[in-house]
């Protein structure tokens, strides 16, 4: 440990903890193994029919995990007023969603429909 501290500094590296080095190093050795251990294996390697039908709902859930606390949270608070543009907005899209999801432009729909509801809102009342 000693030559690895004088290594570091040469380079200017004066006040590295050799743990905090260390624990770099591991976790960078962890993530490469980690992200290459579908090229390392030799059989081809499939996922089981449960975890295939649970990844369906893995954009979903992660959409849910970015939005939903963006439209019910302020500040890290939650909201404690209707009077939130988002709320409206949110519901808006949800409604045309629901509506029209067997088209082909739901998303879009959507989009605009929550927005056509939450800038009025948000910008002509200040919410």
């Amino acid at each position: 440990m000693d030559a690895l501290m004088t290594y570091l500094n040469v380079w200017g590296y004066n006040d590295w903890d050799p743990w905090t080095f260390l624990t770099i190093l591991l976790m960078a050795c962890v993530t490469v193994i980690t992200r290459c251990f579908f090229f390392i294996a030799d059989a081809p390697w499939t996922l089981p029919s449960w975890a295939q039908r649970g990844m369906q709902y893995a954009p979903i859930a992660a959409l849910a995990a970015v939005v939903l606390p963006e439209i019910v949270m302020t500040q890290g608070v939650f909201i404690h007023s209707l009077a939130d543009a988002r709320i409206y907005g949110a519901l808006a899209g949800a409604a045309y969603f629901f509506w029209r999801r067997d088209s082909r432009q739901a998303v879009l729909g959507t989009i605009v429909a929550g927005m056509l509801v939450y800038m009025p809102l948000h910008v002509g009342l200040h919410w």
